[in-house]
């Protein structure tokens, strides 16, 4: 009988509680920051032509990353919340009398920051990375690809770092009007291209533009002369296709675990940082699980008052501030010199041991005085 009441009824109810108000606190305040970051890609549908459904997909991609950096948060804010309302509803004071231990009643909130640490590794080690290896290229396709919706009209619009175009009106059958095109992909063969018109055009590696009626005009760097040259039709890749700016360059917060912790030899710049981001994917989910023993602790250790309180919910949330600013910290240290990697580890996993050992010091009295034997 009571291996079958290792789950009781109780701990379905505050597990429900407590998982419910996560998915809601986690999913709420992810729509709130999707919100907020979206509205940077606004403007590539609203003036720039870019497909709803494009934008959906690309902001989308951003959500994963989203989940994982607020569900250690979340986790305690919500753990917080409900046995602090089952406290005040008087349920807390019902369930210790009859004779539930801190432990016992911590036990459906550990469950839930169990399952929410392991949801965190999997984001964090595959989701986020896959998410936001998709959502770099895609963004990549954008800017090099489909330069055609970055055109605007009397604007001079940056492709890249060095191809720059001017259009000073397009028609509604999308003729370009008074083109000027900035070109410096070659160093030795900057150029600047007029053209009275032109049409846009699909091409192997992303648009091309067809001018047409225009000239090109050149320096010779050898003789210091302007040369200019006049031509019917003139076609130009509008798409960054050099060697070096075709090929993506990796962002070490989409590549996998293993690149992490062996980064290329030509990223040894780079190489404390790419590791203390390693340790970050690591270190992080684990937060979830101390936060959580932080929130349980402020609600079930010390002495228990059937009335609350507002004095201990305040030093919490202002312990968990603290924590989160070491965090940063730590991570900052981390990426400076790997020697101190030591100290993310630290930084997941003592608030979380020191919080159970008090929680669990009361039960442990409780278990040795029942233990020692009574006087003869």
């Amino acid at each position: 009988m009571r291996s079958g009441k290792l789950i009781t009824r109780l701990d379905i109810y505050i597990f429900r509680q407590v998982l419910m108000a996560l998915v809601a606190a986690t999913g709420g305040l992810t729509a709130l920051i999707w919100l907020t970051q979206s509205l940077r890609f606004v403007d590539l549908v609203v003036n720039r032509g870019l497909s709803f459904l494009v934008f959906l997909h690309l902001t989308a991609l951003l959500i994963p990353s989203f989940i994982a950096v607020i569900l250690p948060i979340t986790t305690f804010v919500v753990i917080q919340f409900i046995y602090q309302r089952l406290a005040t509803d008087r349920e807390l004071t019902v369930m210790r009398a009859t004779g539930l231990s801190p432990w016992a009643l911590a036990r459906p909130a550990l469950m839930v920051a169990l399952l929410t640490t392991m949801l965190g590794y999997g984001l964090s080690l595959w989701g986020v990375p896959a998410t936001l290896a998709d959502f770099r290229q895609d963004q990549w396709e954008i800017r090099n690809r489909l330069a055609a919706f970055l055109l605007q009209d009397g604007v001079f619009t940056p492709l890249s770092d060095k191809l720059t175009v001017y259009v000073r009106a397009r028609d509604p059958d999308g003729t370009l009007r008074g083109i000027l095109v900035d070109d410096a992909r070659d160093p030795s063969a900057h150029a600047t291209i007029l053209a009275e018109r032109g049409r846009l055009v699909d091409g192997p590696n992303g648009p091309r533009v067809i001018l047409l009626d225009g000239s090109r005009q050149q320096i010779d760097h050898q003789t210091g002369r302007l040369n200019m040259l006049t031509f019917a039709q003139n076609d130009i890749d509008l798409a960054d296709a050099t060697k070096d700016d075709a090929e993506r360059p990796a962002d070490m917060s989409e590549v996998s675990l293993g690149a992490l912790l062996h980064p290329h030899p030509f990223l040894e710049r780079d190489r404390s940082k790419w590791i203390a981001e390693a340790y970050k994917r690591l270190t992080t989910p684990l937060t979830t699980l101390s936060y959580a023993m932080v929130g349980l602790l402020s609600t079930l250790g010390g002495m228990f008052r059937r009335h609350g309180g507002v004095l201990r919910p305040l030093v919490t949330v202002s312990i968990m501030v603290g924590l989160l600013a070491v965090g940063l910290a730590v991570g900052t240290l981390a990426a400076r010199d790997n020697n101190l990697v030591i100290l993310m580890w630290l930084h997941a996993v003592v608030p979380g041991v020191v919080c159970a050992i008090l929680l669990l010091a009361p039960s442990m009295r409780s278990f040795g005085t029942r233990l020692r034997p009574s006087p003869a």
